[in-house]
Formats: C-alpha cells, sequence, structure tokens
C-alpha cells in the first residue's frame, strides 16, 4: 500500500441509534470512529480510517465484538483501501444543511444557503475525527441552547468539551458576546480553532482538562460523556456562574439518572430534558445567591 493510502473499515447499520449503542461499547482510546446516517433511509454506517493496515485486523475484531455484545444485526465490517486525496469527496453524498433548532442550521462549506432574517448559520465541514451536528446530543444541545439565547445575550458562554467547536460557534452566532470553549485534546481545539476562523468569528480555544478549568459561565455546555459528567459534577457546578445554566448531554438514557443525581448533589437543578433516540441531554440551573 503506498504510503499516501488509508485503510478504511466501514459497517452498515440499521439504524442511527444502533451506531450510538456501538459507540459507547468501543474503547475510544483505540480508534475513533466516524458515524454517518443516510437521512433517506436512516440507515447509518460506521467508518473507522487508518493511516497503519495492520491495525485493521484488531479494529474488525473490536467491532465483531461489539456487535455481539450490543446484539445488534448487521453484516460483517468491510475492509477496503482508500486513497487519502479521495478522503475530502467520499464523504459530501453524506452531509447536507440541516436545520437542528428554530434559528440553528449547519452547513457545509460546499453548499451555497442564504440565511434567513435572524437564523444562525454555523458552516461546518466534517472531518475524519470530528463531528457534524448530526449527532442527537449536539442537536439537543443546540436546542437548547437556542432557547437560552432568546435572553439575556451578556451572558458568558463556556463550552466544556467543545469538540469542533460546533456548540461555541453557534452560541456566538445567536448573539452571545462572551464566548469561550476548551477540550483535553489539543487536535481537538485546533479543529476549533480552525472552524471558528471558517465562521469569521473570534472565540478563545484551550486545551486543558476538567479538572484544571478556572473559568465559569452563565450559560454553560458541557456535551461529554455521562461517565464523565458523573465524576467531574463538581467541576461542571462549580464552572456555572450563581443563576446560570447548564447544558449537560453525551448521557445514555440508562445512565441519565445518575448523571441527575450527581449534579443534584452539587446544588444544580434540573429544569427539563430532552430526549432523542438513545440519548438524554438535561437542562440544569444554578439557584442564585441570596
Amino acid at each position: 500500500m503506498k504510503a499516501a493510502d488509508l485503510t478504511v473499515i466501514s459497517l452498515s447499520l440499521p439504524s442511527p441509534e444502533a451506531a450510538d449503542v456501538l459507540l459507547e461499547l468501543l474503547d475510544a482510546d483505540a480508534f475513533t470512529p466516524t458515524v454517518w446516517e443516510d437521512m433517506e433511509t436512516h440507515t447509518a454506517r460506521l467508518e473507522v480510517y487508518l493511516e497503519e493496515a495492520g491495525r485493521a485486523a484488531a479494529v474488525v475484531e473490536a467491532l465483531r465484538g461489539a456487535v455481539a455484545l450490543a446484539g445488534i444485526a448487521a453484516p460483517e465490517p468491510v475492509v477496503e483501501s482508500l486513497p487519502a486525496a479521495d478522503w475530502s469527496e467520499a464523504w459530501k453524498r453524506f452531509f447536507h444543511v440541516e436545520h437542528v433548532s428554530p434559528r440553528v442550521t449547519i452547513r457545509p462549506s460546499w453548499e451555497p444557503y442564504e440565511a434567513k432574517p435572524g437564523e444562525a448559520v454555523v458552516t461546518l465541514d466534517p472531518g475524519m475525527s470530528f463531528g457534524t451536528g448530526k449527532h442527537p446530543t449536539t442537536r439537543a444541545c443546540l436546542m437548547f441552547l437556542d432557547e437560552l439565547a432568546q435572553g439575556d445575550l451578556s451572558r458568558p458562554v463556556l463550552d466544556m468539551g467543545c469538540g469542533s467547536g460546533i456548540l461555541a460557534i453557534a452560541a456566538w452566532k445567536l448573539g452571545f458576546t462572551h464566548v469561550r470553549g476548551f477540550d483535553y485534546d489539543p487536535d481537538a481545539v485546533e479543529v476549533a480553532r480552525a472552524n471558528a476562523a471558517l465562521n469569521d468569528v473570534r472565540i478563545p480555544f484551550e486545551a486543558r482538562d476538567l479538572a484544571a478549568n478556572l473559568d465559569q459561565g452563565a450559560v454553560v455546555l458541557a456535551n461529554i460523556l455521562g461517565p464523565v459528567l458523573i465524576a467531574h459534577a463538581a467541576e461542571v457546578a462549580c464552572a456555572a456562574l450563581p443563576g446560570g445554566a447548564v447544558v449537560a448531554s453525551g448521557i445514555l438514557e440508562t445512565l441519565y439518572p445518575e448523571v441527575r443525581a450527581a449534579f443534584e448533589a452539587q446544588g444544580l437543578r434540573e429544569v427539563r430534558a430532552l430526549t432523542i433516540g438513545e440519548w438524554r441531554t438535561g437542562l440544569f440551573e444554578k439557584p442564585a445567591l441570596d
């Protein structure tokens, strides 16, 4: 195989929900899957891109094990070679303009779109490891963020675990004037910075861990993972200013009661929750000072 080529392992799945279950079962440190949803058939495909072909066998075994554990009916993973230069074209048929909330629209850079009055349009191109707003947890966060943007836009926004930067960028586009973000992964921070530049917004993104966070926001966005939210409930609560709101996501519905209990133990109160597929996102508030 030429050095410029990639090895791609693909797995066809019956639904996006099935893909979500597999993502929870797979070891996120071993490799990074990308999931594409076919908006017409509502099926999904999970893909893993590798620069080292020798890792393919281990990835295939991991996918087989996760499928068996989840009890999902799926065909065998397919291993193929893909010239790296073809990557930019391979995913274009899966990513189109999407209206994810009443005022937030996500569009890829290659599709023209004219924004309606008051609409926040985020330009975001897929990457090999970063999301594009299709995942239910991101969609739910954007829906809550749209609601919160009906209030005081001078409230500072903090995006904890910013990933691609989509939530922070949407907050800016909705009119919030003070937006910050951080992620433990330096690569994610670089992608977030690039996406901010693509959208012509100025948002400081930094690389740091939840435990090292000293920033606070009146609107805190924490689209992370349920177990991480439970382990760092104190840090999330401390990041919210008194009277502020916390949007917590990345939580499988079965784990949500534990996340809610951990947050309530830190003084946060659930306002409302939204379930999309297998995922549940909560809107919490921190009591104001007397």
